[in-house]
C-alpha cells in the first residue's frame, strides 16, 4: 500500500457523476454505483481509523451527526481523533476506487467543508472548554491513502 502525508489546501471543487434510471451513481464518476459505494466508504473509514491511530491519534468519536432541522441534513464528520498533544482532529475520510476525476480529496467540495464545519461547531458546543482544533481529510484512492493535514480552515 502507498501512503503519503501532505500538508496543503483542498481547492474549492467537485464533480457529480451522472445518475442511473433510478436516481443513483452509475459509477462513471469514480464512485461506485449502489450498495458497492456504501461498502467502499465503510472500508475506507475503517482503513483511515486504523492508519491514524498507528500515527498516534486516539479516537474520540465516530459518524458525529448533526441536523440542520426536522427535514434536513445538517452535517457529519466521519471522525473525531484527538492528538497527543490535545488537539481535537474533525476527519472527513473520502474513498474513490480509482485517481480518475480529480481522485478522492478533490470531492470534499466547499459545500462538504461547510457541512463539516457546521457538525464540528455543534460538537465543540458541549465542551466546556474549547482545545485547539483542525480539519483534515484521509483520501483513499484504490491502493493509496494520503493524509491531509489542515486541509481547510473553518471560515
Amino acid at each position: 500500500m502507498v501512503t503519503k502525508a501532505g500538508n496543503g489546501k483542498l481547492g474549492s471543487w467537485g464533480r457529480r457523476g451522472a445518475q442511473d434510471e433510478q436516481g443513483g451513481r452509475d459509477g462513471r464518476d469514480g464512485h461506485p454505483a449502489g450498495p458497492d459505494k456504501k461498502a467502499l466508504g465503510d472500508a475506507a473509514e475503517a482503513l483511515a481509523l486504523r492508519w491514524l491511530q498507528a500515527r498516534g491519534l486516539s479516537l474520540v468519536q465516530r459518524n458525529y451527526r448533526v441536523a440542520r432541522g426536522p427535514r434536513a441534513r445538517g452535517g457529519e464528520v466521519d471522525l473525531v481523533m484527538r492528538e497527543p498533544d490535545g488537539t481535537l482532529v474533525f476527519v472527513e475520510v473520502r474513498a474513490r476506487s480509482g485517481g480518475s476525476h480529480g481522485g478522492a480529496a478533490a470531492s470534499v467540495t466547499t459545500a462538504k467543508q461547510r457541512s463539516l464545519v457546521l457538525a464540528a461547531q455543534h460538537y465543540l458546543m458541549r465542551l466546556p472548554v474549547l482545545p485547539p482544533c483542525r480539519f483534515d481529510v484521509v483520501a483513499v484512492d484504490g491502493e493509496t491513502v494520503e493524509w491531509l493535514r489542515a486541509a481547510f480552515d473553518a471560515d
